[in-house]
C-alpha cells in the first residue's frame, strides 16, 4: 500500500470510528515501502563543509552518565575502569509522550558506550549556562572526569545525577539503531526533574557554530 492509500484508510477508518471518548494507546501505522539509495546515487559531501553547516544549528549540551558496574569486556578481557561512566552529548532529543522515550547518538568508536550499555541505564543531565567547564571535562577521553564534580544518585538507575543542572532524565536503554557512524540509543524514561521544581530557573548551556553561546 502506498502512501495516498495509507491516508485513505485512514480517513476512512476515522469516519466510521468517530472521535474517541477514551486516550488509548498510540498504534504505530503501516510501514510504508523504502528503498535505500545506493552508494552512485549520493552526492559527494565533504565532511568538514557538513559538520560547518550542521554547526549553524543551535543545540543544547548534555552530559550522558551511567553507574559502575565492575564488569568485564569479553572481547578484551578488560574490566571498567573504577567508578562512573559519561560522556558529554549535544546529538539528544525527547522521541515519544505515550511511551515517554528519549534519545541520543554516541559514535560507534566512543569507549564510554560499551559501559553505558553493559549498565543498562543512564541519565541525562542537561548543563546549565555556568557549567561550560563541566562539559570540556566530559569531553576529554582518558581522565577522571567526575574528579571535582558535585554529584548524587539518581533515584531509579542510580546513575550519577550532577548538581547545578537545567533536567535530568533518568532512563533506562530501549532499543539502539545503527546510524552510519552513530549509533541512536532510545532510552525508556523512569524519572525526571528540572530546576524549576526546586523553585529556581537555570539557564541552558548553548553551543552554536563551534563554540558555547554566553
Amino acid at each position: 500500500m502506498g502512501h495516498a492509500g495509507m491516508a485513505a484508510a485512514a480517513v476512512r477508518y476515522l469516519r466510521s470510528a468517530g472521535a474517541p471518548t477514551v486516550a488509548g494507546p498510540v498504534e504505530a501505522l503501516p510501514r510504508p515501502d523504502l528503498r535505500a539509495v545506493g552508494e552512485d546515487e549520493r552526492a559527494p559531501v565533504d565532511p568538514a563543509r557538513f559538520r560547518r553547516v550542521l554547526g549553524h544549528f543551535a543545540t543544547g549540551v548534555t552530559v550522558v552518565t551511567a553507574p559502575a558496574t565492575g564488569a568485564g569486556d569479553p572481547a578484551t578481557g578488560a574490566g571498567d575502569p573504577a567508578g562512573p561512566a559519561g560522556f558529554a552529548c549535544q546529538s539528544f532529543a525527547s522521541l515519544s509522550l505515550d511511551p515517554p522515550l528519549i534519545c541520543f547518538m554516541v559514535g560507534r568508536t566512543s569507549t564510554t558506550w560499551p559501559r553505558i550499555a553493559r549498565a543498562g541505564v543512564f541519565c541525562v543531565n542537561v548543563l546549565g549556562a555556568h557549567q561550560g567547564d563541566v562539559c570540556r571535562g566530559f569531553a576529554v577521553s582518558g581522565a577522571d572526569k567526575f574528579a571535582g564534580v558535585v554529584y548524587d544518585a539518581a533515584p531509579v538507575s542510580g546513575s550519577p545525577r550532577l548538581a547545578g543542572t537545567v533536567a535530568w532524565i533518568d532512563c533506562t536503554i530501549h532499543a539502539v539503531h545503527t546510524g552510519g557512524d552513530h549509533l541512536i540509543v532510545v532510552g525508556r524514561v523512569d524519572a525526571l526533574g528540572a530546576s524549576g521544581d526546586e523553585g529556581t530557573d537555570v539557564p541552558p548551556l548553548l553551543f552554536h557554530k563551534g563554540r558555547f553561546l554566553t
